[in-house]
């Protein structure tokens, strides 16, 4: 199992472990598959260790004494489409399993699109059928260039409609392993829904998004977060950035760096769809002085979440204030193929976010 970081908290990959620990301990199987599932595409997870001298195989879940139900994870080759179909197929049939397919990188999930498309977005509206399956797709730009960057948020939030699936994108290890631990613990209830989770990459490691163990066990899953970090108080706040993922971790650190960011609140969109309308529309209403509103994403204007989010951001929004886009603009490809340009481009992003007086796209 993972150790606990330099500062005594817990990572993705640990909090993962965790979550999986307690899942089986609570009497739910699960089932793990994906390329390079075992040891996870990063070489972040280390729930299968392999014996250098004489080959063998080790998990530790397959020796928790407090394990009520059995636990599977396999490598599976590269075709998408026919796994992803059987996971889904095997979650139907299993519904008492807690089934997760991880794509590797999770532009990898364009090969099966077909089978969200029919099946999984459209399940239970065609023929009544209840799937609780989980869909990890690593997703974040780090200029690795177009073709492992974007896990095509923008696809999953086209299809959603009827509460037909749940769409996240996490800020902290804590939130991961309080969202998996739902979704085990609504199996067998009538609100199961897939769940799709765009996972981090660069941040697998980060402690910026690790959690404390009081996070783990006193806290729950929070559908947005504020950010308490800065030290605020609501009255002084003019300028919100709403964000989600990956850039949200980075515009709280980068602005945990400025002197003075009493006029500037970060709120991590972390629930996706269903989109927290009622409580975002509440948190709001303290900040009584608010002069602007921003969505700031990675992504392409005519991709990622902004289509989405921003006529609920509008509607939530207090007085005449609107929501104003700040990111990348309107491309063909999901991202730069120059990492130098693509780095250019993120400074640029989070520093029209944080910055005082700067505008975003009108």
């Amino acid at each position: 199992m993972d150790s606990f970081g330099p500062d005594g908290k817990i990572d993705w990959a640990h909090a993962e472990t965790l979550a999986f620990a307690s899942i089986l301990s609570d009497g739910t199987p699960i089932r793990l598959t994906g390329q390079d599932s075992e040891r996870g595409t990063f070489a972040q997870r280390n729930i299968m260790l392999h014996d250098s001298v004489n080959g063998k195989t080790y998990s530790p879940l397959h020796t928790l004494e407090t394990a009520k139900a059995s636990f599977a994870v396999h490598n599976s080759p590269l075709t998408e489409t026919a796994v992803l179909a059987y996971e889904y197929g095997y979650n139907v049939f299993a519904p008492e399993t807690l089934v997760l397919w991880e794509g590797q990188f999770g532009d990898f999930a364009n090969t099966a699109q077909v089978i969200f498309d029919q099946f999984i977005a459209a399940g239970r509206a065609k023929w009544g059928q209840k799937s609780g399956l989980v869909m990890l797709l690593p997703h974040g730009y780090e200029g690795q260039g177009p073709e492992h960057s974007s896990a095509r948020l923008e696809r999953f939030l086209q299809l959603a409609a009827e509460n037909n699936w749940t769409v996240a994108n996490l800020s902290s290890a804590a939130q991961y392993f309080h969202i998996l631990r739902r979704q085990a613990k609504i199996l067998d209830q009538e609100q199961v829904r897939p769940l799709v989770i765009m996972t981090p990459k660069s941040m697998l490691r980060n402690q910026v998004m690790a959690s404390t163990a009081e996070e783990f066990s006193e806290g729950a899953f929070e559908s947005f977060v504020e950010t308490k970090a800065l030290g605020k108080k609501p009255k002084s706040v003019e300028r919100i950035v709403f964000a989600t993922g990956k850039l949200a971790v980075e515009l709280r650190e980068k602005a945990a760096t400025e002197k003075n960011t009493d006029w500037l609140q970060i709120i991590s969109i972390e629930e996706i769809y269903p989109f927290p309308f009622t409580g975002v529309q509440e948190a709001l209403k303290k900040y009584t002085n608010l002069k602007e509103i921003f969505w700031a994403q990675e992504e392409p204007k005519n991709m990622g979440a902004w289509t989405f989010v921003e006529p609920r951001l509008n509607a939530a929004a207090p007085g005449n204030l609107s929501v104003t886009y700040i990111g990348r603009k309107r491309r063909s490809s999901p991202a730069e193929g120059d990492p130098l340009v693509h780095k250019n481009e993120q400074q640029r992003i989070m520093t029209q976010a944080i910055t005082r007086n700067n505008e975003g796209e009108k």
